[in-house]
């Protein structure tokens, strides 16, 4: 790669290096021990890992019921798609939890249960704890989504709020053996926070869950407070802990995550010619000043060649977080392009990239967006969009949203910064 790149063609290796980040796999068991197969779970990307298990495992399924986001009227022939709401629950995803939860019940020890578990699983899977209710539930999520806590904080309240979170599924299934397989959607990958964990031990309690709500000052429900409280004070039971017993035949396996995904970017960017740094899939903290940070390195290259020189690409990934202070509409993605845009304003043959691994940001149709230099020039209120968190609105009338559809899986978030020549 000789000649300076133009924004265009950054715009087009950014898309190509995406669609090589997107991945699923499935690790394949030995299945001949088992008198029954029972294939269970939830997520994202629960359409592609059950016809992955249908592949492999094929008649010798008994039954078979996911909940899914989106099944994209995909039909299978063991194994039951059953579509309900993300990212606030709703009835649909109580219906088919409680169906989780009965096949799950009905294995016996020579019994396998295959837990197919992919981002989203815990807002896709509710099963909530009474009192509580499902619209309570819903008020507690869409407070802990609004407030900036990260996946692990929501987790921990979720786990505490169900009966099937938590560990919670592998007690039921006892004494069966349970084969967990993960594609992971949380920074550090624990078995315990993908999906709420709920065929893995919680090393997080009640009082966790209470710490939670108070450090955000969230105000919820009274059955919500009291289950917690309750729990808290030992009158409820704890969700099951690494030591319990209901683990001695449950294996987590971690078959896809955001740094398999970004490992693969890289392999294509360089493919492509650039020169390509991974900084990082663990991010976390506020999008906009991760954003500004990325942005910052952009301009070190363009000036002076470092950390590495033109052509180069940038990569990280990781779940940022949006604290709510506007009526806008977006997606950390979004906004992460957004606040990266204004920084690199005026910046020649430079392109920002960010888009969830699942196909959507935040409640929106695109999974993210791109911007480059010449971005502001074209639409000068970026600021003021920035304010009130309306990236979406922003990028529409520009045709600078990244709309892939559903793409059946889910592995966080990719950022992608792409420098094509030095000034």
């Amino acid at each position: 790669m000789t000649r300076p790149l133009t924004n265009a063609a950054l715009r087009r290796h950014a898309l190509s290096i995406f669609r090589a980040a997107v991945q699923r796999r499935l690790k394949r068991i030995d299945f001949s021990r088992f008198r029954n197969i029972y294939v269970v779970g939830a997520g994202k990307a629960g359409v592609s890992m059950a016809r992955a298990a249908e592949r492999v495992i094929g008649r010798r399924i008994t039954a078979g019921f996911l909940n899914v986001k989106d099944a994209g009227g995909a039909k299978l022939r063991r194994i039951e798609l059953h579509e309900c709401g993300h990212p606030l629950p709703d009835s649909h995803g109580v219906v088919g939890a409680q169906r989780i939860a009965e096949i799950a019940e009905a294995a016996g020890r020579e019994d396998l249960v295959l837990c197919l578990i992919s981002g989203g699983a815990s807002a896709l899977m509710p099963l909530p704890a009474p009192p509580v209710t499902l619209d309570e539930k819903q008020s507690v999520t869409k407070s802990l989504l609004a407030c900036g806590a990260d996946i692990h904080e929501i987790n921990t309240v979720r786990k505490h709020l169900s009966l099937i979170k938590g560990g919670h599924l592998a007690r039921l299934a006892a004494p069966a053996r349970v084969e967990a397989l993960l594609l992971s959607d949380v920074i550090g990958d624990a078995p315990g926070v993908i999906g709420s964990g709920p065929a893995a031990p919680d090393a997080s309690t009640f009082r966790d869950a209470l710490r939670v709500l108070d450090r955000y000052s969230i105000r919820v429900p009274p059955a919500v407070r009291a289950r917690l409280q309750q729990g808290a004070a030992g009158e409820l039971p704890e969700t099951p802990k690494p030591a319990d017993p209901v683990f001695a035949r449950v294996r987590n396996t971690v078959v896809g995550s955001n740094r398999l995904a970004l490992a693969a970017a890289a392999r294509r960017a360089r493919e492509l010619g650039f020169r390509t740094l991974l900084l990082s899939s663990q991010l976390q903290g506020e999008t906009r000043e991760i954003a500004r940070m990325h942005a910052a390195i952009a301009r070190e290259i363009a000036r002076s060649g470092r950390p590495i020189r033109p052509p180069a690409c940038l990569i990280s990934g990781g779940e940022t977080t949006v604290t709510l202070r506007g009526d806008g509409r977006g997606g950390r993605n979004q906004e992460f392009v957004l606040a990266a845009a204004i920084d690199i304003a005026g910046l020649p043959d430079t392109v920002v990239f960010s888009a969830g691994t699942d196909g959507t940001d935040g409640p929106t149709d695109a999974a993210g967006a791109i911007a480059d230099g010449a971005t502001l020039a074209r639409k000068p209120d970026a600021r003021a969009c920035l304010d009130r968190h309306d990236s979406y609105h922003y990028f529409e009338p520009l045709g600078d949203l990244v709309k892939t559809g559903p793409t059946h899986t889910n592995v966080m978030d990719v950022h992608l910064i792409l420098v094509g020549s030095q000034q």
